[in-house]
């Protein structure tokens, strides 16, 4: 998604879709070195705020991490998690073209990850269910897309 509408996306997606998790470690680490591993839910309310210092991410308004944004080239991307109806196992879609969200005999998704590197952390937000994407604009024509959320779509399916 374009870096531009990063925290405009994160706050619909956090304000709109119930959390299943926030994952921050130190990329390089394979896993090793995490930072926060928390699973969210009705009772624990994830939240962030942005100033001159950096993006703070907090749990019940009580800090648990900051990026200082010194190193953030990218915006968010977003995953999602599919499960084949028959065996379970996750069906995991790659290549050099990037599928297109809704591809026709996918099962919906489970879940959905908002993700980034951030000063050489990887975040990971994972949501209940398919945060709705649209096409906002080419990076590379005409294999690489950026995607943006479908607040509209999102907003209309809650009515």
């Amino acid at each position: 998604m374009p870096k531009e509408l990063d925290l405009e996306n994160m706050r619909f997606c956090i304000d709109n879709f119930p959390q299943n998790s926030i994952f921050i470690r130190l990329m390089g680490s394979h896993g090793g070195t995490v930072k926060v591993s928390e699973e969210l839910n009705k009772k624990k309310k994830l939240d962030f705020k942005k100033d001159d210092s950096g993006l703070y991410f907090m749990i019940n308004k009580k800090e648990i991490f900051h990026f200082p944004l010194e190193d953030y080239l990218k915006g968010f991307a977003i995953e999602y998690h599919r499960y084949d109806p028959k065996d379970g196992h996750m069906i995991i879609r790659s290549g050099l073209l990037q599928p297109d969200p809704y591809e026709k005999g996918l099962p919906e998704p489970r879940f959905s990850t908002l993700r980034n590197v951030l000063d050489y952390h990887l975040i990971e937000i994972n949501f209940k269910g398919r945060i709705d994407l649209k096409f906002h604009s080419w990076w590379h024509e005409p294999h690489s897309k950026y995607w943006t959320i479908d607040k509209e779509k999102m907003l209309k399916n809650k009515q």
